[in-house]
């Protein structure tokens, strides 16, 4: 069982735990570089797909999913914050503070980095499905213990805080 991350014709299917690392890894990048209104939904997007609270092999987004942004400015600015939240994660930033060193972490990333530089986003900004977060419902709050983004305060914590560690 495993999860798929879609973008057009191209997709990323990765394992239960792959998709933990892959997400974890994105979401320390994106909380650090988070300043628009977009990026939260986005993280809030990331949030959504922690197997802990949604079930092990019921996440994974489409690109087309995502509502880029209602001019072709918006949708550049959109899909330029994912890649370089993509590219800051590539450079294994913060990943000393997971407790586990990811060794596919990085090929996930390249993987989903040359998705979304292909995809081609629908100019009249109408996602296939209602998955994308609105902006009443983005990722503001961050976890003062680890700094990164959360669902607080609809879960109780971060990913570091809620995901159980083995000893």
């Amino acid at each position: 069982m495993g999860n798929v991350f879609g973008g057009g014709e191209q997709s990323l299917y990765l394992s239960n735990g792959g998709t933990e690392v892959f997400i974890d890894v994105l979401m320390l990048a994106v909380s650090d570089l988070a300043d628009d209104v977009w990026d939260y939904r986005f993280a809030a997007l990331l949030t959504l797909q922690d197997q802990t609270v949604m079930g092990r092999g019921a996440v994974g987004f489409d690109l087309q999913e995502i509502a880029w942004g209602a001019t072709p400015r918006g949708r550049a600015r959109s899909k330029d914050f994912v890649l370089r939240a993509t590219a800051l994660a590539l450079s294994r930033h913060r990943w000393n503070e997971l407790g586990y060193d990811p060794p596919f972490a990085q090929d996930y990333l390249y993987r989903f980095k040359a998705m979304v530089e292909s995809f081609v986003d629908a100019p009249d900004d109408t996602p296939l499905a209602g998955g994308f977060p609105g902006p009443g419902e983005r990722a503001m709050a961050s976890c003062a213990a680890h700094r990164i983004l959360s669902a607080l305060p609809h879960w109780e914590g971060c990913f570091l805080c809620t995901r159980p560690r083995s000893s």
